[in-house]
């Protein structure tokens, strides 16, 4: 394991007991010696669910699985491991996710397509499924409602620290709580949500509802963030609410009575993804770009990413280098519209360049010292209208090749 990334929070955080969903974890020997590898979550009767996936062209088996149940709006079992991400495998993959179904759905007494599946890790090798469904039993004989920090850990792969957000709101005076969980570490470029994430609530909310919001999310949150501008073949972020909290019904994600809760949810989702990138393999810096003055949000979101993926910048940013010149390349080659005339950039609140040239008299200094520092703040003005956005990412390092290099050693 990598060392614990310098960009960690301090602590797991506290998450509280959810009404509705009790985890356990433990190691069935897929790939890691000595920490756990297989996640069990169970629902209450009636929780609604949504998810959304990966929009690769080589989807995992339980992506597939996942997609396919997802219109059905339920959900009375998760099972995830970590060290095979079941993709690429055909339809032995596919017999794996049948025969993991078919273990929980025998163990809540479900219906199958009450049951989602998710696996992460090496892509292209069999997933031996009998050592998941083997400990399923063993498992569901020791749910804990309390068990969130294990439940984090037990999803890692080259993540140097578990992940986790909470936060508590109200729906129409009635308190509810929202947990989530995340892995995620490399290969991340997500075109969906990131890795896998899956986020729980005791809301009493319809299946389209959470559609609806988590896509909103969503792309508020994973969408906005990068790694190393790969996207993985197992992306997956499930949304779940079980019920348990008694607040006056809502059909619609405009209710009003939702307002407080989707500013919540997309709290949670935020700090889930702003992790990931903090723990980006190597990564010793996390980097905040925002946009603004684009022709739209979109053009926006799209230089921004162009920046966050450039590994001129991602470098210069690992070297404490303030090589502003490799920010003006990456809007350059985004390809959406910008005018050198009205390029404006800030790096740590200092004007560097405005109208398209370096600002008269320029210091460099305060940028220097910036650069020295764990969080990187660069700003862009486009100056051709009303469009913004702000995308996160981090530095690249040489800690990165390393991971990657062994990763399958």
């Amino acid at each position: 394991m990598p060392d614990r990334s310098p960009l960690a929070p301090v602590r797991f955080p506290a998450l509280p007991a959810l009404a509705g969903v009790r985890l356990a974890s433990g190691n069935c020997g897929i790939r890691y010696k000595g920490r756990t590898d297989l996640l069990l979550v169970e629902l209450a009767p009636g929780t609604t669910a949504a998810g959304v996936y990966t929009r690769t062209s080589m989807p995992s088996a339980p992506v597939m699985w996942c997609k396919k149940i997802n219109a059905k709006g339920r959900a009375r079992a998760i099972v995830v491991n970590s060290g095979n991400a079941n993709a690429f495998t055909g339809k032995v993959g596919d017999a794996s996710v049948r025969r993991t179904v078919e273990g929980a759905r025998k163990l809540f007494g479900c219906a199958a397509h009450e049951v989602y599946v998710a696996s992460t890790g090496v892509i292209g090798e069999p997933l031996p499924d009998e050592k998941i469904t083997a400990n399923l039993a063993a498992l569901g004989a020791r749910l804990s409602a309390r068990a969130w920090p294990e439940a984090a850990a037990a999803i890692m792969t080259t993540d140097t620290f578990a992940k986790a957000a909470t936060r508590t709101t109200k729906i129409a005076g009635t308190k509810v709580t929202i947990n989530g969980i995340v892995k995620g570490s490399g290969m991340i470029a997500p075109n969906m949500g990131t890795m896998l994430g899956f986020v729980f609530t005791d809301a009493r909310l319809p299946a389209p509802v959470l559609r609806a919001l988590i896509a909103r999310a969503c792309d508020r949150s994973f969408n906005a963030t990068t790694v190393d501008g790969d996207t993985s073949t197992s992306d997956t972020v499930v949304l779940c609410a079980t019920g348990q909290a008694r607040h006056r019904a809502v059909t619609s994600a405009a209710n009003g009575h939702l307002k407080d809760f989707t500013a919540a949810l997309d709290a949670v989702m935020r700090d889930l993804a702003q992790q990931v990138v903090r723990d980006g393999e190597g990564a010793r810096k996390f980097i905040a770009i925002t946009v603004k003055g684009a022709a739209s949000d979109a053009s926006a979101r799209r230089v921004g990413l162009a920046i966050a993926n450039s590994p001129l910048v991602k470098t210069a940013v690992a070297g404490e280098d303030a090589n502003w010149g490799r920010l003006v390349m990456a809007v350059g080659k985004s390809g959406e519209p910008a005018r050198q005339d009205k390029l404006g950039i800030r790096i740590g609140g200092v004007q560097v360049a405005k109208a398209g040239v370096r600002v008269p008299k320029f210091d460099e200094a305060p940028v220097a010292r910036h650069m020295k520092g764990r969080e990187i703040d660069i700003a862009i003005e486009l100056g051709l209208g009303r469009g913004q956005a702000v995308v996160w990412t981090c530095d690249l390092t040489h800690g990165y090749i390393s991971i990657n290099a062994d990763y399958r050693s």
